[in-house]
């Protein structure tokens, strides 16, 4: 049986998160002592490009502050299963994404008990693959700066045909980055990568994309910047007046 899509139109309003994130320029030691400078109670949770040691220290410094949600965690391959449960227990997340390549079997084993949690990504590497997966996992993790390059700006064939899935199943998370109006480059695999959707937001503007994709926010959605905690409230105020006007 087909699951049903929660687009916006079932009067469910987005919740916009602040987002901890962990990339190289991301100060997330910082991003941690801004919580209750900011008098933040909840958050998103990005910890992934940081190994278990560096978890470990993040898991730490976030319980001498006062928060107390992170409804959305973006995994890595190697979480382990006490750290799924950790979360669930102290900090009530309620939902986690992750990218479909990165479903190897050590990953599978650890995580079988919250497949019911678990959305997945349409990263950039995004493939008809992916929805056979969905016979496991919930649904999507729709990730609307990805959505915006790569099916929209670049139209990658794979991407063009994410709407008529959406029209299938379940979005139950998001998350929103910046997109420029101009791309940038990547090596990556020695290949010369282009993007246009970036972690670093330079001008509110950047965001102005999301205004095309109201219709496919769900409860939850992420910001994914690397910009300070305090700049992010300027970008959550920005995007609630997107919402608002729908």
């Amino acid at each position: 049986m087909e699951k049903k899509s929660n687009e916006i139109s079932n009067g469910v309003k987005p919740k916009i998160l602040l987002g901890l994130t962990t990339t190289k320029k991301s100060d997330w030691r910082g991003k941690v002592k801004e919580i209750d400078r900011l008098g933040l109670k909840e958050i998103a949770l990005f910890p992934t490009c940081l190994k278990i040691k560096e978890r470990r220290e993040l898991y730490k410094l976030l319980e001498e502050t006062k928060l107390g949600k992170i409804p959305l965690v973006h995994l890595r391959d190697d979480f382990k299963k006490w750290e799924f449960e950790y979360l669930i227990k102290k900090f009530k997340t309620k939902v986690f994404n992750t990218h479909f390549d990165r479903l190897d079997e050590e990953f599978l084993k650890n995580s079988r008990k919250y497949y019911n949690k678990i959305y997945l990504e349409n990263n950039g590497n995004f493939s008809d693959e992916m929805i056979k997966w969905f016979k496991v996992f919930p649904s999507f993790c729709f990730d609307a700066s990805h959505f915006e390059d790569y099916a929209f700006i670049q139209k990658l064939p794979n991407h063009k045909n994410l709407p008529k899935y959406f029209k299938k199943y379940k979005i139950g998370c998001c998350h929103i980055s910046a997109v420029r109006e101009e791309p940038f480059f990547k090596i990556k695999e020695g290949e010369r990568i282009a993007y246009y959707n970036s972690h670093w937001l330079r001008d509110l503007s950047e965001l102005d994309y999301v205004k095309k994709y109201v219709k496919y926010l769900p409860p939850v959605c992420a910001i994914e910047l690397e910009n300070s905690l305090e700049e992010q409230l300027k970008v959550k105020k920005y995007l609630e007046k997107i919402i608002s006007r729908k």
